[in-house]
């Protein structure tokens, strides 16, 4: 008779055992960074679509430090700047001021605790759902150095539903100069372009200027890190180093 060879039960077990092991340690990373890289992906795709509506509107009604010559106040500048740009956004719902368009509750920061902001009832904002599901709002700052006269736009690419409800997770916010239009996607609004110690230093502490660092790196590594920049691995996120791996 012939004998066939085979494993037995016993061994069976322990290489399933061996295989589940491996699938408990490298799953959750896996599945954070695949999740990481589709936020990624949907915060370049609000600035990319929004620097769209911006240039056509621009188009239409001429430069943007032109639009609010007729405008006594923050809140007449919002909606005028809120009215044109969403005519070339697709919508599914508009709160305006009203509530409906953001979570409940006050934004938090990345390493915990409320930022202080609560974008769901401020009064201030002008506010709106995509219809891919992210929410929008945008909100008129003035103030007597000019390069401090921009429209801050906050969104949430979760949408007001779902998500973490927290900056630099899913909440994220860029700036646009009214005197020239520039989109700023860091804390540098007094010039053309971004102050990158900056972003670093605010993103890994509260997570309030991440856009900068997603748009810079492309990744979202900071949340690997701690709220100094170093990675579980111990290397040092910089403007030289842009990720943890």
């Amino acid at each position: 008779m012939k004998k066939l060879l085979a494993f037995t039960l016993a061994e069976t077990l322990i290489v399933m055992g061996v295989i589940g092991v491996v699938a408990a340690l490298t799953l959750p990373n896996l599945n954070q960074s695949t999740n990481n890289k589709e936020k990624v992906a949907k915060v370049k795709k609000f600035y990319s679509n929004f620097s769209d509506a911006f240039g056509r509107a621009v188009a239409i009604y001429g430069p943007v430090e032109e639009w609010f010559v007729n405008d006594a106040n923050n809140a007449a500048k919002t909606k005028r700047f809120s009215d044109r740009i969403t005519e070339f956004m697709k919508l599914s719902k508009t709160c305006q001021t009203g509530t409906g368009c953001f979570a409940a509750g006050k934004q938090k920061k990345l390493r915990g605790g409320d930022s202080g902001n609560e974008y769901n009832s401020n009064t201030n904002f002008y506010k709106y759902i995509l219809a891919d599901g992210m929410s929008i709002g945008f909100f008129n700052y003035d103030n007597s150095t000019p390069g401090f006269q921009y429209i801050e736009t906050i969104i949430d690419i979760d949408g007001p539903n779902q998500g973490a409800n927290t900056f630099g997770k899913d909440v994220f916010s860029m700036s646009l100069l009214k005197n020239d239009g520039t989109l700023i996607t860091g804390s540098d609004l007094g010039s053309d372009g971004v102050i990158f110690s900056d972003v670093i230093q605010n993103c890994f502490i509260d997570g309030m200027e991440c856009t900068g660092w997603i748009m810079q790196t492309d990744n979202m590594d900071y949340i690997k890190a701690d709220s100094s920049g170093k990675c579980p691995n111990n290397t040092q996120l910089s403007e030289t180093v842009t990720s943890c791996n």
